[in-house]
């Protein structure tokens, strides 16, 4: 039975990735609560379990009297010198008892300790795991959907992507991978609550990271992004090597690597633009795809005026503003665009 339980043991570490000493000492404290339990005492009780073949020993600590009033405490200097002749009046015996005298019910509670130790630490490592993926992408598969949320499993774990961090049109399936990004682990006593979503900016990033070998060693930096999840996102990259386009880096050899960053997020537009340090040059660059005459940026006011030539103001601001939004959030700048003939109006006046 105690080579089971080491085997058992060794088990749960395996597939638990809980520690068998961790366990190992939440037995020993299971027995002397069951000490506890049947005697009404423990303070005199030492408990060793062999870590190697399961063989426990429940010792109580006695001190050698002549009267014994307290039997869990105290041992007559007869029984005492029948252990060992060199025994005295005051000395310290260790006697064994025997775990069958704790009764049913003290069995029962050391029982229970064990499975609650075990539940305790199962939670504390699969924290632990999911603690250390906070602010990352992982790949999930879809469960089911529970009123508007839908329940995605993430390997131990299951993961609730509420309808606030769902992209508006997504659609997914039973049994569909997704991936996305780990916004928060809470600890639960009933677990890790693991908080996931689909629109948020990081995802977008993290993809770059997973495609873009020259995004994850460093290479390239995405400086800054901004993102509509569903419709749009634009990303300012740059590069610390001189030799390497982080434009050209994040498109790919015939688009391959935003593409598939695209697929993944079923068909969202993705803007890349080079990042500067001069306000101006970037919010040109943010603009894009459309040209611009001329950009007046205020670095204290954090504002900017620019001017595009009349047949691309509407492309400048794009539909319902969202060009013009995006370029704001990316650079940080309050932007004011005006066409050529508008800015010239203005100057007249």
């Amino acid at each position: 039975m105690n080579k089971e339980l080491i085997e058992s043991l060794n088990i749960i570490e395996k597939e638990k990735d809980i520690s068998k000493d961790i366990l190992l000492e939440a037995i020993e404290n299971s027995l002397i609560t069951a000490c506890k339990n049947h005697f009404g005492k423990s303070d005199n009780i030492k408990v060793s379990i062999n870590r190697e073949n399961g063989d426990f020993h429940v010792i109580a600590e006695k001190t050698v009297v002549e009267n014994v009033e307290d039997d869990l405490m105290e041992i007559s200097l007869d029984e005492a010198k029948l252990i060992n002749p060199k025994f005295d009046l005051g000395d310290i015996v260790n006697v064994e008892i025997k775990s069958k005298e704790f009764g049913r019910i003290a069995t029962q509670n050391a029982k229970n300790v064990i499975l609650q130790k075990i539940r305790e630490e199962e939670r504390k490592v699969l924290y632990s795991q999911y603690y250390e993926k906070e602010k990352d992408i992982v790949t999930g598969i879809v469960q089911r959907y529970v009123g508007k949320n839908i329940s995605i499993n993430l390997g131990k774990v299951d993961a609730v992507l509420t309808e606030a961090e769902q992209v508006k049109g997504e659609v997914f399936m039973p049994t569909e991978r997704v991936k996305v990004y780990i916004v928060e682990v809470k600890d639960t006593t009933k677990g890790p609550k693991v908080v996931v979503s689909r629109t948020h900016p990081e995802l977008v990033k993290r993809l770059f990271e997973e495609e873009v070998s020259e995004v994850k060693d460093g290479i390239v930096e995405i400086k800054s992004i901004s993102r509509e999840a569903g419709s749009r996102t634009k990303i300012a990259v740059w590069s610390n090597n001189p030799d390497v386009d982080p434009v050209g880096a994040c498109v790919g050899l015939n688009g391959a690597r935003v593409n598939a960053i695209v697929a993944e997020l079923r068909g969202e537009k993705i803007d890349i633009i080079n990042w500067s340090e001069d306000p101006a040059v970037l919010i040109e660059n943010a603009l894009s795809p459309a040209k611009v005459v001329s950009v007046d940026a205020n670095e204290e006011e954090k504002t900017a005026k620019v001017v595009v030539p009349d047949y691309q103001l509407s492309l400048a601001i794009g539909k319902e503003g969202q060009n013009a939004r995006l370029a704001a959030k990316l650079t940080g700048y309050k932007i004011d665009i005006k066409s050529e003939t508008q800015a010239k109006e203005n100057q007249e006046m």
